[in-house]
């Protein structure tokens, strides 16, 4: 998948997330902080891809890719796991407490939440391509959903266009449908 279908897949999550478990109060900095993490989380596994739009933007982006790319086993490989979404788990739960005196006003347990809610939306969404996720690593067996690879998407295609107007489609309707808790959460909430 693109980046942007995992940026609105992982929104997605987030926001259902978010209407279905709503905090009393919360943040401004902890929005924010949680929305960026989230859109972090959501790009994380393609960490191990030195063409990754995260790579593409940093000056030398490409050459760190690469070295982080064959650190890592390739693409889709260890950071397609639970075994890698465990230990990012466990390297952003570690920079958040390290990092917690300089934010006290952040809620660090709902941010970390907010990157996991993204990361494991990249691996549900990469479940959908033909090339599958090794969720079981280090079993060496890719899952698919569909089992049968062929009706699976192929990245870049209009099978994936199709998935992200049916994702901006469910976006808006959620969010419609949850207009007021989305309203209570952004008016009553959010200090």
């Amino acid at each position: 998948m693109k980046a942007r279908t995992h940026d609105l897949a992982a929104l997605s999550a987030l926001a259902v997330f978010v209407v279905s478990q709503p905090s009393k109060t919360m943040t401004l900095g902890t929005a924010l902080a949680a929305f960026l993490a989230n859109q972090l989380g959501g790009i994380a596994p393609d960490i191990d891809q030195p063409t990754a739009p995260f790579w593409r933007n940093l000056p030398i982006g490409g050459f760190v890719g690469r070295i982080i790319g064959k650190m890592l086993g390739g693409h889709r490989f260890i950071t397609h796991s639970i075994l890698g979404l465990a230990l990012f788990g466990f390297i952003v739960n570690w920079l958040l407490i390290f990092f917690q005196p300089l934010f006290p006003a952040i809620d660090t347990g709902f941010v970390w939440w907010a990157f996991m809610i993204g990361m494991a939306s990249h691996l549900v969404m990469d479940s959908f391509t033909k090339e599958g996720v090794p969720w079981l690593l280090p079993l060496p067996i890719k899952f698919g959903i569909p089992p049968i690879k062929s009706w699976r998407i192929t990245t870049g295609t209009w099978r994936e266009g199709v998935v992200f107007g049916l994702l901006i489609i469910f976006v808006v309707a959620y969010c419609t449908y949850n207009y007021d808790a989305i309203r209570i959460l952004l008016h009553d909430r959010i200090i």
